[in-house]
Formats: C-alpha cells, structure tokens, sequence
C-alpha cells in the first residue's frame, strides 16, 4: 500500500507501520531496537525520511531514544500490539460456525485467542 500524499495523514501511515514493525521485531526476538537503515529494508522508507518518523515518534511518546538507535516505549508498545493486531484480526479470528455469533471472539482478538485455545482443550 502506497503512503497517503497529505503530511498527518502520511504520519499516521508510518506511525502504524513503524510501531507493528517493531513490535513484530521484539516478539520474534529479532531485537528491541531499530535504525532507520533497518526501516528502509523492511518497510521500504529512505532512511533519511525514516530518521525524521522516528524522531517525531519519540517526540509523541511512542519510542524512546537510545544509544543504537530507537526503542517502544511503553505507550509504543501498547500501541504498537493494536496496530499488529488489527493488522492480522482476520487470521486470529475464529471461522463461521466455530462459536456463537455473539461470542466476543469476534470483536476482541484476545477473546478470539482464548476461544482457540479453549477448542483445542476440548478436542484432545
């Protein structure tokens, strides 16, 4: 998906992908900090433009500066998972038919993974 061409909304844009990237990188344990060189070879942003998102992410509280380069900060984190989340909802979601349609499963993704794990309790 291309980037949107107005200025807030194009920060919104890499705000999302910077943060569920990071948050990616640290849950496969792949490493808590990034550079901007890591962002341009896994999001496709020119480092130089890269550096200015991140540091206006530190601004906003997301990330926090650090001798290598950056890291979530907790607000970044908690943020980073909504983002990561949302983006793979419909993965983690259950099928049609496997609960009730009122099941909170299919609005929550906590709810969906819980309702997984409890399936596969029952089926053993």
């Amino acid at each position: 998906m291309e980037p949107p061409k107005s200025e807030s909304l194009r920060m919104m844009y890499w705000r999302g992908e910077i943060l569920q990237v990071m948050y990616w990188l640290r849950g496969e344990g792949l490493g808590e900090v990034v550079d901007a060189a890591l962002l341009e070879r896994f999001l496709g942003v020119e480092a130089g433009i890269a550096v200015g998102y991140l540091d206006r992410l530190v601004a906003d509280g997301y990330l926090d500066r650090v001798p290598d380069g950056y890291a979530l900060s907790e607000q970044g984190l908690a943020e980073g998972k909504t983002e990561f989340a949302i983006s793979f909802a419909d993965l983690t979601r259950p099928g049609h038919g496997e609960c009730s349609d009122d099941c909170w499963c299919h609005v929550s993704v906590n709810e969906a993974l819980a309702c997984a794990a409890e399936r596969r309790k029952e089926t053993r």
